[in-house]
């Protein structure tokens, strides 16, 4: 009998017939020896599905036993220099771990990692001497997401790399101070070297993945060739918590995206103590990436354990692991080999018995499998041969390898930024680093010279990989917008026809998918609904992206808009998933600097489920200089009637005026949609504007007006005047956007039929625009004095006439503008909870209804004595108007 099959079951079962079972052992030995291992994995699934039909098996263990995914014999030759990457990773790790440190003892508590990017360095370095493609001058290499708190190591490697100076490192985090370094990646603060930003964990898994499904979708339509390139994502065990870390997880395997792998950094802890102290996170996460469909390779134990497997005959030592939960890992790997000799081998005879001839010494030498470079390289190189799904590598790790009692496996290893004269000695004689006692005192950066075998060896890796990591480029040919009036003839000249602006937006770009040159470079997304938005036409005219195709007969295949799939379609439908949709747009509206390929994103969906629910993926779209459309559809909160309170939105322009390269418009009219569009198609294909457009559109179809002559700078600047007397100067000003603008019409219409009152009527397309053009203007006079210039919303509501704003958001929003005008300033808005009801209840309800504007405008009348106090009494009595109830937002 075979030594290999002398054992128990694996999960400690008792074995009522040890010779039945070895013959079926011994059964399937002889046939993999015979038929090979693809035999093998047939009958075994056969036994499986049988099994479970005849219900004697109903579930198996989602992961594999607590060991290397990938024998030793399996292993391939390490084919770089081992001792020189160890080496090079040692000077690496303390540089990273210099600045950090040098940074908060000269200058104060600047914070820092030091303890992630210790646990990773050996997991970079795989990456970037074998595996990260550099792009050339071409930028078409891989795209790597770096996780975040190793960015020290990163700047670290490009020191060496001479792409950072040694007064970068000295002023990490100090961008203002001098040359320093941002904290995380960020695109903005870095633009020349950080392509993606994931500093707010869980961006960058979801992210990464859908940029891999947006290189298929540009290769399925023809637009680059991505075949070559790849996606890796760098991330942590404990940012596996994030629900966008996993959201994602389905769709690469469900579309086959063999072009990304994840490595995550299973180093056990998170930010206070262990990912998982009662369980193990690396079986857990093996069962969430396998239950998804990926393709799952485990680096647990380096190579200095694999003799301890070969004498492990029984799995005792498998046994073991399996029972030791994360949070006894994390005190095994801060104590030294006679505690983890006392406390984990002896805890067993056999196990003990495989380690009796290993001092303590010895003990303290075995490595965890992602610090070991044969063992990473193994599994890369499996990841990247794996064709067909996703892979994810989990690497297991100590955190803040190599800070000993200072950091090494320690609850307190995210926060130490600071490590006493002794422990950095220690951390320089691990190393064996070239440093006198005098130059770790003082955390000298240590680079070799430019001659050495170090840098020669570094700077030859990177140039067989195509180059430098990471880096971004934007040189992007720019791409024509064809004449206005060519392809929104409909809105301009609108001449009184009903329609929404939502059916406005979606009819101006359908119109633009069909110019030759700037067509296909758009991408219309949307999370799903389309046919809510108007949008099935497009089924028809450009298809829906299926790296499939179709693979049935849709239900509607006998109508003109038939749900249409297709692998060079055009249309993202992405499902029920806005951080999915927002991430498309991103890799869409980013695609100028990934790929040197310009595209034109529109991403439409319900507005209250951009800023609100997804905001920090678009204030990240800001950070890497995304361009592209929101389109924030049904907005505000009284246009969409029914849908209550978690669907009206009133606050989404107010957080767009927030983010700095954010151009928010709340169009009321089809033309100014046009202009608006017109005008951003323009700043971000032609221009390259690094900037994005946010623009509100409702479902309430009103009588369209044709566009006024010469106003189409005005509405970009945002604010132009619709109406007013031109005899003589208004008594009141009525300012109105989107949705309340024709409220604001029929208020002008009743303060001059009821009251006799003449108001001037100004169409607002952007809050956040004028208060953005007065905000700088003012910031200029104070440096330059008063006569530096008048603002755009300034010049035009001169004097000292009252004014009422009102829009379908929260007051706060035409507030932006309260302090740049001199007249008294009334804001009405949809502040508080939405209800479910009809258009005109609940602007009744919200007193944001041509009644309440009327109301307010003779209120501020009456409070500049240009009419008499009790018209505003008459008119709430002739509008029956609800007073003395508590206000709507307290309701």
């Amino acid at each position: 009998m075979s030594e290999s099959i002398k054992r128990d079951s694996f999960d400690g079962s008792r074995d009522i017939d040890p010779n039945e079972t070895a013959d079926w052992l011994e059964s399937l030995e002889a046939m993999t020896r015979r038929d090979g291992a693809d035999r093998v994995k047939f009958v075994l699934t056969s036994l499986d599905r049988r099994a479970r039909e005849l219900g004697v098996l109903s579930d198996t263990l989602p992961y594999s036993p607590y060991r290397n995914t990938i024998s030793l014999d399996k292993q391939p030759p390490f084919p770089g220099d081992l001792v020189m990457e160890e080496r090079i990773t040692s000077i690496i790790r303390w540089n990273a771990l210099a600045m950090v440190v040098r940074a908060n003892r000269a200058y104060g508590d600047l914070g820092g990692h030091v303890a992630s990017y210790a646990s990773a360095a050996e997991i970079f370095e795989i990456g970037f001497n074998h595996f990260f493609r550099g792009g050339g001058e071409q930028g078409k290499g891989d795209l790597v997401f770096f996780q975040p708190h190793s960015a020290p190591g990163v700047y670290a490697r490009a020191f060496l790399e001479g792409r950072l100076s040694s007064e970068n490192l000295a002023y990490y985090r100090q961008e203002i101070t001098g040359p320093g370094l941002c904290s995380y990646p960020h695109p903005w603060l870095m633009p020349d070297f950080w392509q993606f930003p994931t500093g707010s964990m869980g961006i960058g898994p979801i992210s990464a993945i859908y940029q891999a499904r947006f290189m298929r979708y540009l290769r399925d339509r023809g637009v680059l060739d991505t075949n070559e390139r790849h996606v890796w994502g760098v991330f942590g065990d404990g940012e596996m918590d994030e629900p966008e870390s996993v959201a994602a997880l389905s769709l690469a395997a469900r579309e086959n995206l063999d072009n990304v792998t994840f490595i995550i950094n299973c180093n056990l802890q998170r930010l206070d103590g262990p990912v998982r102290g009662n369980g193990q996170i690396v079986q857990e996460l093996e069962s969430i990436f396998k239950g998804a469909g990926w393709n799952v390779v485990k680096v647990l134990w380096g190579s200095e354990w694999d003799a301890i497997f070969v004498r492990d005959t029984n799995h005792s030592l498998l046994k073991r692991f399996a029972e030791t939960v994360d949070g006894q890992y994390q005190t095994l790997g801060a104590k030294d080999g006679a505690y983890n000799i006392a406390h984990f081998f002896d805890a067993d005879p056999e196990v003990k018995q495989l380690v009796a001839h290993m001092s303590d010494q010895d003990i303290d030498q075995l490595k965890r499998g992602g610090h070991d470079f044969r063992k990473l390289f193994a599994a890369f190189q499996k990841a990247k041969d794996s064709k067909g799904r996703p892979t994810v590598i989990l690497a297991k790790t100590k955190k803040g390898y190599g800070m000993g009692r200072a950091g090494e496996s320690k609850m307190t290893a995210h926060q130490a930024k600071k490590l006493d004269v002794d422990a950095l000695l220690a951390f320089r004689d691990k190393f064996s680093l070239p440093l006198s006692n005098a130059d770790v005192e003082n955390l000298e950066f240590l680079k070799p010279a430019d001659e050495s075998a170090e840098i020669s060896y570094l700077k030859s890796r990177r140039e067989a990989l195509g180059g430098y990591l990471p880096v971004r480029r934007t040189a992007a040919k720019p791409y024509p917008v064809p004449e206005i009036e060519s392809y929104a003839e409909f809105a301009l000249r609108a001449g009184g026809k009903e329609m929404s602006t939502t059916v406005a937006a979606v009819r101006l770009f359908s119109m633009l998918l069909k110019d030759k040159e700037l067509g296909p470079r758009i991408v219309p997304i949307v999370a799903d609904e389309a046919r809510t938005f108007g949008m099935d036409n497009l089924f028809r005219q450009v298809g829906i992206y299926s790296p499939l195709g179709q693979l049935y007969e849709p239900e509607d295949a006998g109508t003109m808009l038939y749900y249409k799939e297709s692998k060079d379609g055009q249309l993202l439908e992405e499902g029920i998933t806005e951080a999915g949709a927002i991430s498309s747009w991103v890799a869409a509206a980013t695609s100028y600097s990934v790929h040197g390929e310009p595209m034109l994103p529109f991403y439409i969906y319900y507005s209250m489920f951009g800023f609100q629910r997804i905001g920090d993926l678009i204030w990240a779209a800001a950070d890497q200089r995304a361009r592209g459309f929101l389109i924030g559809a049904t907005a505000g909160r009284t246009t969409l009637g029914g849908e209550g309170l978690q669907h009206q939105d009133g606050s989404s322009h107010l957080v767009a005026s927030t983010i700095p390269t954010c151009r928010a418009y709340d169009p009321a009219y089809a033309y100014e949609m046009a202009v608006i569009i017109d005008h951003g198609s323009r700043r971000m294909m032609e221009e390259g504007a690094d900037e994005f457009f946010y623009v509100t559109a409702m479902n309430e179809a009103y009588a369209q007006p044709s566009i006024p002559v010469g106003i189409e700078g005005d509405i970009i600047r945002g604010m132009y005047k619709l109406s007013g007397p031109l005899d003589a100067p208004a008594a009141v000003r009525l300012l109105g956007s989107g949705a309340i603008l024709p409220e604001v019409v029929a208020a002008a219409e009743l303060l001059k039929s009821d009251w006799n009152v003449e108001a001037d009527i100004f169409s607002v397309t952007s809050f956040s625009e004028l208060a953005r053009e007065a905000r700088e203007l003012e910031r200029q006079q104070i440096f330059r004095g008063a006569g530096y210039g008048k603002s755009h919303v300034t010049r035009l509501l001169e004097g000292s006439a009252p004014i009422i704003a009102a829009t379908d958001y929260v007051r706060a929003y035409p507030q932006l503008i309260a302090s740049y005008v001199g007249a008294r300033f009334i804001t009405l808005g949809t502040d508080g909870f939405g209800r479910s009801d009809n258009r005109k209840a609940l602007r009744s309800f919200f007193e944001v209804d041509r009644y309440y504007v009327v109301l307010a405008a003779l209120s501020s009348l009456a409070a500049e004595g240009a009419i008499a106090s009790e018209s505003v009494g008459q008119a709430v009595s002739k509008y029956d108007l609800t007073v003395n109830e508590a206000a709507p937002w307290s309701r």
